[in-house]
């Protein structure tokens, strides 16, 4: 029998179905009051992120200029490549299969991309893929044209170009290691590029648009965009025509020299420590950091094991990319006697009437010290010494210094510290702190064995020793602009201290002179007064470790005009192999032409002896289509002889060609009809004096180009420009090379040897 409920029990029940409406509706609030105002920026910020497509657009990296405002570096226009995947999953197994397979088949080619790995991209569940980054104008052309041709399969909701940025160096290797790299995301990986970086690096910019849940089209349009800041540009102090310069000569130089571990050249203002140019030989095009030069290369290429052949691979990158003129420390050798001079002038213990003795060999604390001259150079004044860069003479000095006082200067000049250049990667100096410096240590430091420098620390302190004794400090920035040329920065070039007096400064011009004149001899140039040191190392640390002898490092310091300094030139060939090591005999005529050619450049007329005037190269004018008389004026107010050949009053041609340049008396060729041309034999000019060769190619019918120093009978043709027996028009121009071979400046570091 069924009970029916009563009113109580109704009334039971209502009360407890309200209270469980209640507790629901109470539970629901809160929950909602958590979602909506506790937690309601959160979740906001996650609707956000699934219905907004927020996309970075890259801002420009600010330019870098040389010193004339020509363009070093730039930011061209690139794009990006990219599918939208989950536009591709909304449709069906069929219909999004052929999308896949159309997309990577056809990009692929275009990209230069594999197949597989395309399609792989199309197949991840999210709603940006990128395919490609930085492509060129062309590509994305190509890309632009491959969704218009398959329009009817709307490849435009699947594929799409973002406009980018991608780094470009107009002058492709030029100063490139001097100017650095970027990397994939535009940061700067080296040089100018990564240690100003922040202020190259813009603004980027935004684009947000609106995406439904599954991360394809909403039916409606939401973008909203920011644009992108360019960076700060670099007005640099590097000449692009001096840094030119550096990097043809010495390339030309590490070739012939056959140099083994590269070289480097700094050109510097030695008033303010503006660099105006610096090379390293074996340089790369940074618009293609990571491609090795054919060599290098090959070398990658004939190593079998993958492993090895990677780790060779960066090994040779990171060689290339190195800065050798910063990043790199030596030992200096004789070029370093300038310090040792200079400290003990300032210090009253030498003056230009002191004289040393040197016997060829020199003791201290019981070991042998050798000059480069077997038998020494017997009694010397202070500049005989150093300009016979006499080791014994320069121990007797570095012991008149003494422990204490050539710490001092060492450190006074900057060389117990980097320079503070604004590049990265600058070498630590490696020397003897004083209380552990001993007699033996004083003897080889003195004339610049058994401690390293790097090159920007000797062209530094060469700088302070004719400048009036002012240590500047070495700079690549000169200034920093915005986007509107406004000047955000502009580095300084006050003076660090002064480390000797103007007095000592004036008899070290007078000493470098002296030098350059009567023993470093291929650092003349003609018409202009130079002042110069050089100096050869032994690698000894290097040879003890592989057990091998006759590893140097021949440099240079040249410094012009020595009467009131401006320029300083440094050379270092590290290992050269061609037999010949000594630095006055290749890397002073490295110096020599570098300054040969930048000093009319930067203003400086020439002043020409008469010696020298003989020697001089002119330049050939341009007679074709001149009447005979008209052409023997021009060529004798040339200083140029001539030989007519035909029968016609009009020159129709002329050889030399204008503008061509040749020694001063040399014979032009004018054809005035139609005559046969005449032909010569170069001759063998090299072991010839300049006197020599001039009579030997008058003889021979051609012309004579000068390059090096022709002023004495020490100076002896080495090269050639066109290889003897060749033969050639009559009146061919052919450049001479002359150096003085006789030049040592060894620094023996072993005391024993």
């Amino acid at each position: 029998m069924s009970v029916k409920p009563n009113k109580q029990m109704l009334t039971r029940s209502i009360v407890v179905m309200i209270c469980v409406v209640l507790a629901m509706t109470l539970v629901s609030v809160g929950s909602l009051f958590k979602i909506m105002i506790v937690n309601g920026d959160k979740y906001q910020s996650l609707a956000s992120e699934q219905q907004l497509y927020d996309n970075l657009v890259s801002a420009p990296r600010g330019d870098i200029y040389d010193r004339n405002m020509k363009l070093l570096a730039t930011s061209s226009t690139a794009w990006t490549v990219y599918i939208t995947p989950n536009n591709i999953n909304s449709l069906n197994d069929d219909e999004a299969k052929e999308i896949r397979k159309t997309i990577s088949q056809g990009l692929s080619s275009v990209l230069d991309m594999e197949e597989d790995e395309v399609y792989k991209k199309t197949e991840q569940k999210t709603y940006y893929v990128i395919l490609k980054k930085r492509i060129d104008k062309d590509v994305a052309d190509a890309v632009r044209k491959f969704i218009s041709d398959k329009k009817g399969m709307k490849m435009s909701r699947y594929i799409g170009l973002d406009e980018t940025t991608k780094r470009h160096y107009p002058n492709q290797t030029l100063a490139s290691t001097v100017l650095g790299f970027v990397g994939d995301d535009n940061q700067g990986l080296a040089g100018l590029e990564s240690y100003y970086d922040n202020e190259l690096t813009g603004v980027s910019g935004r684009v947000v648009a609106a995406k439904n849940a599954k991360g394809t089209d909403m039916p409606f349009t939401y973008e909203k965009v920011e644009e992108a800041q360019k960076g700060n540009s670099i007005i640099s102090t590097i000449d692009s025509y001096i840094q030119y310069v550096c990097e043809k000569y010495l390339d030309d130089a590490a070739a012939e020299e056959k140099v083994a571990e590269r070289g480097a050249v700094v050109v510097m203002n030695v008033n303010n420590g503006e660099i105006l140019g610096m090379a390293v030989s074996g340089d790369f095009n940074p618009n293609e950091p990571f491609a090795l030069s054919e060599t290098d290369q090959a070398i990658v290429d004939g190593i079998q094991d993958e492993d090895e052949k990677a780790k060779k691979r960066t090994e040779l990158l990171n060689r290339q990319w190195r800065n050798k003129a910063v990043s790199d420390t030596y030992e200096p050798g004789s070029v370093f006697k300038i310090f040792t001079a200079a400290a003990a002038i300032e210090e009253g213990l030498i003056t230009s009437n002191s004289s040393f003795s040197c016997n060829y060999t020199y003791t201290v604390a019981g070991n042998p010290y050798h000059c480069h001259k077997r038998g020494g150079h017997g009694v010397q004044s202070l500049a005989q010494s150093i300009s016979n860069s006499c080791n014994p003479a320069f121990i007797q000095i570095g012991q008149l210094l003494g422990i204490e006082l050539f710490s001092k200067y060492y450190k006074a000049f900057g060389l117990a510290e980097k320079t503070g250049i604004d590049l990265p990667g600058e070498a630590s100096p490696y020397y003897h702190i004083e209380s552990k410096m001993g007699a033996t240590e004083l003897a080889s430091s003195s004339f610049g064995q058994t401690f390293n420098i790097t090159p920007l620390q000797m062209i530094s302190l060469s700088a302070a020793a004719v400048n009036g004794g002012y240590l500047v400090q070495p700079h690549v920035a000169q200034k920093i602009i915005d986007a509107e040329g406004n000047v955000v920065k502009t580095v300084s070039c006050a003076y660090k201290r002064q480390v000797i007096s103007e007095s000592t400064s004036a008899q070290m011009r007078t000493l470098l002179e002296y030098v350059v004149q009567n023993g470093a001899k291929n650092g003349i140039v003609a018409g202009y007064r130079v002042g110069g040191k050089t100096g050869t190392s032994e690698k000894v640390a290097k040879m003890l470790e592989l057990d091998v002898r006759g590893l140097y490092i021949g440099s240079y310091v040249g410094i012009a005009p020595i009467d009131d300094p401006e320029i300083a030139v440094f050379v270092m060939l590290d290992e050269p192999t061609s037999g010949r090591y000594y630095g006055g005999a290749i890397s002073a005529p490295v110096g020599s032409k570098i300054m040969a050619d930048i000093m009319p450049y930067l203003g400086y007329e020439p002043r020409y002896s008469d010696e020298e005037l003989k020697n001089i190269s002119v330049t050939v004018p341009d007679v074709v289509g001149s009447e005979i008389m008209s052409a023997r004026e021009k060529m004798s107010n040339s200083k140029l002889t001539y030989k007519i050949v035909g029968d016609g009053n009009t020159v129709l041609r002329q050889l030399p060609e204008a503008g061509a340049s040749v020694y001063s008396g040399g014979t032009v060729i004018l054809y005035t009809d139609s005559s046969q041309e005449l032909y010569a034999t170069v001759p063998d000019f090299t072991g010839l004096t300049a006197s020599q060769v001039n009579a030997l190619a008058a003889y021979s019918n051609v012309n004579i180009e000068y390059s090096g120093n022709t002023s004495s009978a020490d100076f002896k043709a080495y090269n050639q420009s066109i290889a003897a027996g060749t033969t050639v028009p009559i009146g061919e121009v052919v450049t001479v090379y002359f150096r003085d071979e006789n030049n040592t400046d060894l620094a023996e570091s072993s005391p024993n040897e």
